[in-house]
């Protein structure tokens, strides 16, 4: 993969990114979108397709990045396809640090030290190359603000700022009520981003948790099968997912 292009984990992270705090947004959910994103990725390089609400390994050949090579290795060894959900709400911590230092070698951000309340060392990050944070919000802002379909990279990143939270932190307040709204509608745009985007805001709802209704009962001594996820209905994503 050329380098020319951020990837969709980068660009996620740099959108998260607060320039004046140097820390993240939504830090709980972020490591979430950013397994997400990666899917999204492998997807576009044309190294996995979705399979029904699964994600199945259709090329297994590496991209050259090795962040995105790991999580492909990993979804190669499972063998079949894994439901998007389990995947992400695997366990992916770390992966905003793992992110960060890499934007750092690349010199997209520069690491600043620091200490919490006199005692505890802390890091912040600046970013440095601002006029890529200002492009990445650009296009966001322009398929929010024209309404002309965005490409599927741009839809599906928009899908995950919506999905880990970040509608607040890029359009706060009254003001940003509508942009904020159409920013979640934009996930409908792509669809292995609008699939990917459910799987985060599903683990965050505990709904991979929990336990299929009318599953049938599993034989002696056998246990019980994956169920596939109910198809949504139109309205299903409104009712579940708020406007941030």
């Amino acid at each position: 993969m050329g380098r020319s292009r951020r990837t969709l984990p980068e660009e996620l992270l740099l959108l998260a990114l607060d320039p004046a705090t140097g820390t993240t947004a939504q830090p709980q959910s972020l490591d979430l979108g950013l397994a997400g994103a990666q899917l999204v990725e492998l997807a576009l390089a044309g190294r996995i397709a979705p399979d029904g609400d699964r994600i199945a390994v259709v090329m297994p050949r590496p991209t050259g990045d090795p962040t995105l090579d790991s999580a492909l290795e990993l979804l190669r060894r499972r063998g079949s396809p894994v439901r998007a959900v389990h995947w992400i709400g695997g366990p992916r911590l770390g992966l905003r640090q793992i992110y960060l230092s890499h934007l750092e070698r690349c010199g997209m951000v520069h690491a600043v030290a620091g200490q919490m309340c006199g005692v505890l060392p802390t890091t912040r990050y600046q970013a440095t190359e601002t006029a890529i944070s200002r492009d990445i919000r650009a296009r966001l802002d322009s398929a929010i603000r024209t309404g002309v379909p965005p490409d599927p990279r741009t839809a599906a990143l928009a899908a995950l700022a919506h999905a880990v939270g970040l509608g607040k932190h890029l359009y706060p307040g009254n003001e940003g009520r509508s942009s904020r709204s159409r920013l979640r509608d934009l996930i409908r745009h792509d669809p292995m981003g609008g699939l990917v985007a459910h799987a985060v805001m599903d683990v965050q709802n505990g709904v991979a948790a929990q336990p299929r209704r009318n599953q049938p009962a599993a034989p002696s001594g056998r246990q019980p099968g994956p169920v596939p996820m109910q198809p949504r209905r139109g309205s299903g994503m409104a009712a579940r997912v708020a406007a941030h």
